[in-house]
Parts: C-alpha cells; sequence; structure tokens
C-alpha cells in the first residue's frame, strides 16, 4: 500500500513518523526508547550552542530527518540526524533576533533584582532576573492566573508560541530546572 501523501506529493507526517520509529527499533517499545533518546540528545547539542528553544530546533531536526528517510539511505540515523542539526543551528545563527511584534517590553518583565540578603526569595528573585527575558516571562506566563483561567491561559500561550500542550509544558519544566539549580546553588551560598 503506497503512503499517504499530502497535497504538494510528500509522504504525511504520520507515514515519515512511522518510517523514523522503524528505523530506530524492531519494535515499539525499543523504537520508542531510540526516538527519545535521541530527541534528548539533539536537546543537549542545541542547549550547549545556545539554540532556544532548544526543543523546537530538536523537532525541526526530527522533522527532516523522517522525511529525508523517503529517499536517502541511512546507514547511521544517529550521525545522520547531528549532521542535519548543525544545518539547522546554522539557519537558526542566522535568524534575525526575536523582537515582540508591539516593541513593547513583556508585560511581566522583571527589572533589575538585587538580593538584599532576603534567603530563599532573594536567591529566587535574583535566579529570575537572570533567566533570558524570554525564558523569564515563559515560566511568569505560565503561573498567572487560578484554576479554569490558568487552564485557558496556559492553551493561549501554547496556540501563541505554535506547540501542544506537552510540549509547553517540557519547556517550562526545563526553565524550573535550570531556576531550581540555581537556587539551590545560590541558598548553598548564602547558609555557608
Amino acid at each position: 500500500m503506497p503512503p499517504h501523501r499530502n497535497g504538494d506529493g510528500r509522504a504525511s507526517p504520520e507515514t515519515d513518523l512511522a518510517r523514523l520509529l522503524a528505523r530506530l527499533g524492531p519494535d515499539e517499545d525499543r523504537a520508542g526508547r531510540e526516538y527519545e533518546r535521541l530527541r534528548r540528545s539533539l536537546i543537549r547539542f542545541f542547549d550547549w550552542r545556545g539554540a532556544w528553544p532548544s526543543d523546537e530546533c530538536a523537532d525541526e531536526t526530527i522533522d527532516r530527518l523522517a522525511r529525508k528517510l523517503q529517499d536517502t539511505v541511512v546507514e547511521d540515523v544517529s550521525a545522520y540526524a547531528h549532521g542535519i542539526a548543525r544545518m539547522v543551528l546554522l539557519e537558526w545563527q542566522r535568524k534575525p533576533a526575536r523582537v515582540p511584534i508591539d516593541g513593547a517590553e513583556h508585560p511581566f518583565a522583571m527589572p533589575d533584582v538585587a538580593v538584599d540578603g532576603g534567603g530563599l526569595q532573594g536567591c529566587f528573585d535574583e535566579c529570575l532576573a537572570e533567566l533570558p527575558a524570554e525564558s523569564r516571562a515563559l515560566i511568569l506566563d505560565y503561573y498567572q492566573g487560578e484554576r479554569a483561567v490558568k487552564i485557558a491561559n496556559r492553551r493561549r500561550m501554547a496556540e501563541a508560541l505554535k506547540l501542544s500542550e506537552n510540549a509547553l509544558r517540557s519547556r517550562v519544566q526545563r526553565v524550573r530546572d535550570r531556576l531550581e539549580h540555581c537556587v539551590r546553588g545560590c541558598t548553598a551560598k548564602t547558609t555557608r
């Protein structure tokens, strides 16, 4: 049975993904584990090189890899994926910096915060201020509101960023992890 084709003649994303998974492992479990290992490796690749958001760059790399497998013979899928990642990185580096459409600062952007020796709160404020503006805005927006308002806000954020809600949660979790690491280091210094 021929693969389902889009209007432009290419195989559908589902077919591309199925082809990639088939190359990664003989059964669904192993293929899934290899897919996640490859994705984590690509995210680290982009993180280490300062490409943000690294998960989007990794997803773009995997999408391109899956499409390439349709008409290219690939011996080592991981090595080939990292070659594609280098191209995605070069494209990312050439893109102009993101600027808000209205040119105004984000409504929740934090001013420069000085730690006043306020313990945990002071460390949190300092670490929050050290985050890139985009990450700071993301984490602050994500936790705005209560219950239904918070859920609606998160859906709106995911749509605005063109992400699934799971991808948004993953991105926020990485920022939280970075923030937590910073706060732990700061509080360890202040308790000495």
